[in-house]
């Protein structure tokens, strides 16, 4: 990166215009070649829903595997697959029933035309910073814009007003922003009377799986869950290519840790790594990020804990393992507006793009929030019990036995249980109940029973007489707290593909002035690894070429890759080229010669530098290849250039 926080945005700026000048020419590659395309276009398609073709679908394939290897299987997670639709309760008890919202504004003449608040308010901010400014009003306008989507509802409404912002087409004001739920509704069963939702993440799965998880590994903590899958979000107005789907693929992990010993054991091993951190300080004072080792962020209590910090550079790792470049990735810290408030604290991998810096990854502390609200709503006991080293003496407040009785006496039929519910009341709860008893000779307390009823009931003296006990405890309990990096997948793929593609100079002396985009995906998630190419169409009409072909392709395949094939009557410069803009890493060449002596060519997609070898090394130098166990130097140095 660099030591000095000033020499990254040099050429990341350079870089952000290239972006954008290549914004036109990547689309026109990707619906051409069928990376992805509107979904049910053919029938004028709807906004936020999309179809990924073969080299798309390929693509997402790939990046999804390598997430897998990086962290279900480097960090031996386990891995579950939960509904696509919840019911009412669950999402009612995370939270999102009543909160998972964003603000709308409408134009006042048209209500039919409506904008998501925050995502207006950033355009405005960045219309407003490529103008001509002072610095005073450079950082006012960057502080805005980094507090978008932090503000309430009647901040956005003052800033609206403060800025005039009006509705982008027509120009007509705006009304004031309300909040609209996200979330997708559908009815199950026949008589639709039992109320479900598309989930609007995968992260809810995993805590209603907790306990059973925590069971397969032998009631141990730490460790992490795993899911990849779908989720669907109404979104207000999609825009901006996969970047804002209603429907799209999301990765994500909880990883449950006692809540007072975040240190992570691999730590140490990653703690010179130096990151672009964007704090939250820097945000609201209009300043660049700084670059930093994760282990001095740590320290200085930049990042929260270790557990956090070591999830932050893994992702880091994982997003460059798949062609990301590095000076274009940063981890912003969430503003104390926008934090959750039972959050300890936030951070996004960003990536930068033609449209601008975009959050791909959410790297949450999010405590205990989930495990304690899905306790409470179903009434389950989803404590950690861990047995201490030494067994402590400690002191208890129980009702007598003699209160037990006078208990169960005046509440006949749920008298039993009544009681129950007394000695099981938290010890601070009870003291409560004794101290109102005292002071009032009366007390009023709605209690959740075990047969699963409720009620309202007045406890008298004789009901709470208390006594304090001496008791060796070998356990304690307590709710894990988790740790959540959350991967957008589609977003990353759309970061991938930007990040991989360039223009390859054109040839002054050549007839054919088309662009020829090259996507220069690492091996490991390039759609196809292979395409097999004959010379001429002459070549394929010999019983040798077949038999080569199938050397490789068997032997490709047999290893686990892709490979293609390429027998068209294009002349061998366009073939190379068409699968240049599919990103194939490595093109296979059989010639005349190779009818005699068994060899073929083997080109490598971005130095165009070709390498003569036996068919039947190519399946295993293509395997070493895609794994990292070789490089294409060492393939240079090993065989004699063609």
């Amino acid at each position: 990166f660099g030591s000095e926080g000033g020499a990254l945005w040099r050429p990341a700026r350079a870089r952000m215009a290239e972006f954008e000048r290549n914004r036109r020419d990547l689309e026109d590659l990707c619906k051409r070649r069928f990376f992805f395309r509107q979904g049910s276009e053919i029938y004028g398609g709807v906004s936020g829903f999309f179809t990924y073709g073969p080299p798309g679908c390929a693509l997402k394939t790939n990046i999804i595997q390598q997430w897998r290897n990086h962290f279900v299987i480097e960090e031996q997670l386990m891995e579950i697959e939960d509904t696509f639709i919840m019911p009412h309760p669950v999402l009612k008890a995370s939270g999102h029933v009543d909160r998972f919202s964003d603000f709308l504004v409408r134009d006042e003449k048209d209500e039919k035309k409506f904008f998501r608040a925050d995502k207006l308010l950033e355009d405005v901010m960045d219309a407003k910073l490529k103008e001509k400014i002072t610095d005073e009003q450079k950082k006012e306008y960057t502080v805005v814009r980094n507090q978008a989507d932090a503000y309430s509802r009647e901040e956005l409404t003052e800033i609206f007003k403060k800025y005039n912002i009006k509705a982008p087409d027509s120009g007509n004001g705006l009304t004031e922003p309300e909040p609209f739920n996200l979330m997708f509704p559908t009815p199950i069963g026949p008589s639709g009377l039992i109320q479900g939702y598309l989930r609007p993440e995968t992260a809810q799965g995993i805590f209603l799986n907790y306990k059973y998880c925590l069971e397969q590994n032998a009631n141990r903590l730490p460790f992490g869950v795993a899911q990849i899958g779908k989720s669907f979000r109404n979104e207000i107005a999609p825009r901006q290519g996969l970047t804002r789907q209603r429907e799209f693929t999301q990765a994500e992990i909880e990883y449950f840790v006692k809540p007072t010993a975040k240190q992570h054991a691999k730590f140490k091993a990653i703690a010179n790594t130096s990151l672009q951190l964007f704090s939250s300080p820097r945000q609201l004072q209009g300043e660049s990020p700084e670059s930093i080792t994760i282990g001095d962020a740590v320290a200085q209590g930049i990042v929260n804990n270790e557990t956090l910090g070591y999830m932050i550079v893994r992702t880091y790792t994982f997003l460059t393992s798949i062609g990301i470049k590095a000076q274009h990735c940063r981890f912003r810290q969430h503003l104390p507006t926008e934090m959750a408030h039972y959050a300890c604290d936030c951070w996004d991998a960003e990536i930068e793009t033609c449209y601008g810096w975009l959050e791909c990854v959410g790297i949450a502390d999010r405590a205990c929030f989930d495990l304690n609200a899905h306790a409470e709503a179903a009434k389950v006991d989803l404590l950690y019990r861990e047995t201490l080293d030494k067994p402590i003496e400690v002191e208890t407040l129980a009702i007598t036995k003699a209160a037990g009785v006078a208990t169960m006496k005046a509440f006949k039929k749920q008298g039993r249980l009544v009681k129950e519910w007394l000695e099981k009341l938290p010890a601070e709860e009870l003291k409560s109940l004794v101290a109102e008893v005292e002071k009032n000779k009366k007390a009023k307390r709605t209690a959740e029973l075990s047969d699963g009823t409720s009620g309202e009931f007045e406890f008298l003296p004789e009901h709470v007489v208390c006594e304090t006990k001496k008791e060796k405890v070998t356990t304690t309990t307590f709710m894990p707290g988790v740790v959540e990096p959350s991967f957008g997948i589609d977003r990353i793929l759309t970061a991938a593909l930007e990040h991989a593609y360039y223009a390859r100079p054109k040839d002054p002396t050549a007839e054919d002035k088309q662009i020829r985009g090259v996507l220069a995906f690492p091996p490991a998630v390039a759609p196809y690894k292979l395409t097999i190419l004959p010379q001429d169409q002459r070549i394929t009409r010999e019983a040798k070429y077949e038999e080569l072909s199938g050397v490789i392709r068997k032997r490709v395949t047999a290893l686990g890759h892709t490979c293609t094939v390429d027998d068209s009557s294009a002349n061998l410069g366009k073939r190379y080229a068409r699968n240049d803009e599919l990103g194939i890493p490595f093109a296979c060449t059989v010639d005349f010669d190779s009818l005699q002596d068994d060899c073929v060519t083997l080109r490598e997609r971005d130095s165009m530098k070709q390498v003569r070898l036996k068919a039947a090394e190519v399946g295993p130098i293509l395997h070493d290849l895609c794994w990292g166990r070789k490089t294409w130097d060492n393939v240079l140095s090993t065989f004699a250039s063609a």
